[in-house]
């Protein structure tokens, strides 16, 4: 192994130095700093005679005096089954003061795209136990759906809500015990030690932990981490899912803060800069990351992916969202009005959407009566929304009675179905029924998105019991 000591430039978060031979793309580097620290790189550009290296633990304290080792392999995860119930930081390491991770492999943390043939079409349900979700934008096995938010709102809380809760239902009803073959990775980028104390009291309070594989990378840690940090995560679920068949959710906060860091090393490299400043090739990016997400053929596990990013000044057309629209199956909008009013989970379930969601409910899968229930409550509340607007302007008293009614559902619809607090953990079966609960209130005639056999069955049931308790 040749050793250099020709550093020729450093440039905020990358190295540059001379060589002699051809270095490969993506290639590990190890520094070793005139005070005999050594830093861990992968080469970002190789070209005839110079290489530039990203350095995860930052550039502080190389100098041109320091040493550089290319190891001659890309990154690699060390994965076992192990890692399960363990904290590791943002490039792999624990950090949970437990004992060293004695890998069964390890695996390039790029990974290997899923062949288009081979790809098994989502169509399971996963039950998050957060009725905006399962009944309105339902999750299936193998989707990438994520999370819309804006800073200040509280997708934290609902991102732990989920990993705390998720499973799979039919998995848990044949084997007998809830969430056996059910695991979580969660990967947090970019976030304040604050919000990792957050993350990490609940998981550990809740004992959400044991089935949880945790990547930590902080705010004050270095941005080059951040780029990996998505990676590793995604690396330990495909291994999990497809050699250990686990259904895997991966939940990734905060993937603005991940652009952020492209951004970062795009001007270090001072690259021609895209659309207000990102790097022209990040819809690649992000979709090397999405694209990770699915089921296999032949294989019983699945990778099921919810990204979490804050829109920058609220905006969903900044490229951050815009590009993440693109690439997944839907989003789930976090809403500030509804967070001002103290609904939690703030989530909006108009603009929100579930691409494959009707691949993912109905008889055997969920309930029969659950996609006619979804559509008739979403077209309810979209007429309250709407005659919302119009009370403005000419008050309550000028509307028929009717429209009255709708309004009320507005109102209940987002105090009973949507406010269920973040400790709730509602069972299809129930969030159904809240559903069936709420229609009641609108005459039978309006109820013209639902099979007949269903209003008979259920909501002449809701009636009959509205009736009896007056």
């Amino acid at each position: 192994m040749k050793e250099y000591q020709t550093i020729s430039e450093i440039s905020g978060p990358l190295v540059f130095a001379e060589v002699d031979e051809p270095i490969g793309y993506d290639e590990i580097v190890e520094i070793e700093t005139p005070q005999g620290e050594t830093k861990r790189g992968q080469v970002l550009e190789s070209s005839d005679g110079v290489v530039a290296i990203q350095v995860f633990e930052g550039t502080t304290g190389i100098d041109k005096n320091a040493s550089v080792r290319f190891l001659g392999e890309t990154m690699k995860m060390p994965v076992t089954e192990d890692l399960l119930g363990r904290v590791l930081d943002g490039s792999g390491q624990p950090i949970d003061g437990g004992p060293e991770i004695v890998p069964d492999d390890r695996h390039d943390i790029v990974g290997a795209a899923i062949n288009p043939y081979s790809r098994e079409y989502p169509e399971e349900f996963i039950q998050t136990g957060v009725a905006a979700v399962d009944g309105m934008n339902t999750l299936v096995r193998g989707q990438k759906l994520p999370i819309f938010s804006a800073s200040g709102l509280p997708h934290n809380d609902l991102a732990l809500q989920i990993a705390r809760q998720a499973t799979v239902p039919e998995e848990a009803a044949e084997e007998g015990e809830e969430g056996s073959e059910f695991a979580v990775v969660f990967g947090a980028m970019g976030i304040t030690a604050e919000e990792a104390n957050e993350f990490m009291d609940d998981f550990e309070r809740t004992g959400a932990l044991e089935r949880s594989v945790v990547f930590m990378n902080l705010a004050d840690d270095p941005a080059v981490e951040r780029t990996v940090t998505p990676r590793m995560a995604l690396t330990t679920a495909e291994y999990l899912a497809f050699e250990k068949d686990y259904h895997v959710l991966v939940i990734l906060t905060d993937m603005t803060n991940y652009c952020e860091a492209l951004r970062e090393i795009g001007a270090a490299r001072e690259e021609v800069p895209g659309r207000r400043g990102y790097p022209g090739y990040m819809y690649t990016d992000l979709a090397q990351l999405y694209e990770r997400a699915g089921r296999i053929e032949g294989r019983e596990g699945s990778v099921t992916q919810i990204p979490i990013l804050t829109m920058p000044g609220d905006d969903d057309t900044h490229p951050i969202p815009d590009l993440t629209g693109y690439i997944t199956e839907g989003q789930i909008y976090v809403d500030r009005d509804l967070h001002s009013q103290g609904v939690q989970p703030p989530v909006n379930v108009l603009p929100s959407l579930s691409r494959l969601m009707d691949d993912g409910i109905g008889e055997g899968l969920t309930r029969a009566d659950h996609a006619d229930v979804s559509d008739q409550m979403y077209a309810a509340y979209a007429e309250g929304e709407d005659l919302r607007d119009l009370v403005n302007i000419v008050g309550r008293e000028a509307l028929s009675e009717r429209d009255n009614k709708y309004l009320d559902f507005a109102d209940r619809f987002e105090d009973e179905f949507v406010d269920q607090g973040f400790d709730t953990d509602r069972s299809i079966d129930e969030t159904l029924e809240i559903g069936w609960d709420l229609l009641s209130m609108l005459p039978e005639e309006e109820l013209n998105r639902i099979d007949e056999d269903l209003i008979d069955e259920h909501y002449r049931d809701e009636t009959a019991e509205e009736v009896t308790a007056d």
